[in-house]
């Protein structure tokens, strides 16, 4: 029975952390061609800058592209978070396991902001040199409701889907 109600609350707990998660997925929460896309995390930054419709076209083709190679990961990663929480709720918890698995959540937030970061580099292609600088300038200001760089998927719960994720 006892076993029974930790896995409950795991998942509860999960289901929770998911809530934010899974908010963020898709097109973002303010809409726009590039709302949610983890480039800069902020929505504005794009708004401003006069876009062509090519512009538009190549870099929602790269926002596609970007989110379907980091999907397996940030899936990979939210199931590593489920995974420490419940070697945290454990009896007697395992220091080696708990330290091995946050090493591999590391891994993969690290991994995540390294695609990141080359995404950011390969939408900067797309753009002048003009819309480059203004975009700089937005992510760097971070923009009304938006993140600075590096700072991920923004307040999440605890280790696993805390700063860093950046979805």
């Amino acid at each position: 029975m006892k076993k029974v109600m930790i896995v409950a609350t795991a998942l509860l707990f999960l289901a929770a952390a998911a809530s934010p998660t899974l908010a963020f997925h898709g097109k973002g929460r303010r809409g726009g061609p590039y709302a949610g896309s983890g480039v800069c995390g902020n929505p504005a930054a794009m708004q401003g800058l006069n876009l062509s419709a090519d512009q538009k076209a190549k870099i929602e083709a790269l926002r596609t592209a970007h989110l379907k190679e980091v999907k397996p990961l940030r899936d990979k990663l939210f199931s590593r978070s489920g995974d420490l929480k419940i070697l945290w709720l454990e009896k007697n918890p395992n220091q080696e396991k708990i330290t091995s698995m946050q090493k591999e959540i590391r891994a993969l937030r690290d991994q995540i902001q390294d695609k990141r970061t080359s995404h950011h580099f390969e939408v900067m292609k797309v753009l002048t040199p003009e819309q480059q600088e203004k975009f700089r300038t937005a992510c760097m200001r971070g923009g009304k409701g938006g993140r600075g760089p590096g700072q991920g998927m923004g307040r999440g719960p605890g280790q696993g889907m805390g700063r860093g994720m950046g979805m």
